[in-house]
């Protein structure tokens, strides 16, 4: 793997690469209407958009943005379907092969092969590790502040000069990271982009944890982070300084629910709350699905149901849970619906999924 990347700009801009990022795009939303009326004219659509690139004429299009209320309310930014295609080929054929490689082992968000729960099973191995080898130890456990409405687009665009030596790929990094942006602070949520140049920043703290303060069981998800450690005195020690390197060279900081504690008490993390003998699901986790049982069968008292949709939301739960020692709470659960208790259609369908359970359990 080179240091830099190096003349790969030009040999990667091709009609084929770009019409295999249209199709990459366009996967699971090939029925909006942006994706129809760009797929009318395709061939003319790539060609285009191939010589604005090639002639240093192409700009991102205009946002438009939305909220979002889950897990969290947030405002998300999204740009025109041709955009899209762009961040698809430039993720593709530069990050991934080039800077991805670079991480740590134990970055896990947005990552093929990785995710939450992985994440969730390298913070338990690394539990039982440490207290294996040590015996009780304390865990530190810190989330930044606004991550991405708070990263610094000029320091960014720095860190990617240091894996960037191509001269038309650098000045392609500086449109996709400046261009329609007002300020010099935050990268849009919602830019398949985003998810990486937010890794690749946070890269800049793993590599300082890992390899300057020799932290060995670390790992992070996202602005999500956790430092397993033998004593109190190293947790404040090791925050102190993860705060101090924040904000010299990130210009971010720890959010206020950033603390220290013993082994004891677990720790949450990606949706599970770990500790060294079994995982168990969040408190909110359960709040919510009880809730959601309650608007089901209220539904279908009502004859309102969509049951399709509730078969998938209950096999989405499922598949989390089971990822952690949930076998009863998984049974209370489905017994609780009465739309499948009753209804004949999905009273198989319970049956099999309560199957499911007892086979993976």
């Amino acid at each position: 793997m080179p240091k830099k990347i190096k003349n790969c700009f030009y040999k990667n801009l091709t009609f084929g690469k770009l019409l295999e990022a249209h199709y990459r795009s366009r996967k699971h939303k090939g029925y909006h209407d942006e994706v129809i009326q760009f797929e009318m004219n395709l061939e003319n659509n790539i060609s285009n958009l191939l010589n604005k690139i090639t002639n240093n004429t192409y700009h991102l299009g205009k946002y438009y943005s939305f909220k979002i209320y889950e897990p969290k309310e947030r405002i998300i930014k999204a740009l025109p379907y041709i955009d899209r295609i762009v961040h698809q080929w430039y993720v593709e054929e530069f990050i991934k092969p080039y800077i991805v490689p670079k991480f740590i082992s134990t970055s896990f968000a947005c990552l093929a092969g990785r995710g939450t729960h992985k994440s969730a099973e390298a913070v338990q191995h690394q539990m039982r590790i440490i207290q294996r080898n040590h015996g009780d130890f304390w865990i530190l456990k810190c989330d930044i502040k606004k991550f991405f409405y708070n990263i610094d687009t000029e320091v960014l665009y720095k860190i990617m000069c240091k894996y960037i030596e191509d001269k038309a790929l650098l000045r392609f990094t500086k449109l996709l990271i400046f261009d329609n942006n007002s300020s010099n602070l935050g990268i849009p949520i919602g830019n398949y982009t985003s998810q990486f140049f937010a890794n690749i920043y946070l890269n800049e703290l793993d590599q300082y944890i890992k390899r300057t303060l020799r932290v060995k069981y670390y790992t992070r998800y996202m602005d999500d982070f956790v430092l397993l450690l033998k004593t109190k005195k190293e947790c404040i020690f090791y925050k102190s300084k993860i705060e101090e390197f924040l904000k010299k060279y990130l210009h971010l900081e720890l959010n206020d629910k950033s603390r220290y504690y013993p082994s004891a008490m677990g720790v949450n993390f990606c949706g599970y709350r770990i500790f060294t003998t079994h995982r168990l699901i969040r408190n909110n986790s359960k709040k919510k699905i009880k809730k959601c049982v309650k608007v089901w069968n209220t539904l279908y008292a009502k004859g309102k149901l969509d049951f399709n949709y509730t078969i998938q939301s209950i096999n989405s739960w499922l598949a989390h849970s089971s990822h952690c020692n949930s076998y009863n709470l998984q049974r209370k659960v489905l017994n609780s619906c009465n739309f499948l208790l009753t209804d004949k259609a999905y009273l198989q369908i319970e049956q099999n999924l309560i199957s499911l359970i007892e086979n993976d359990s």
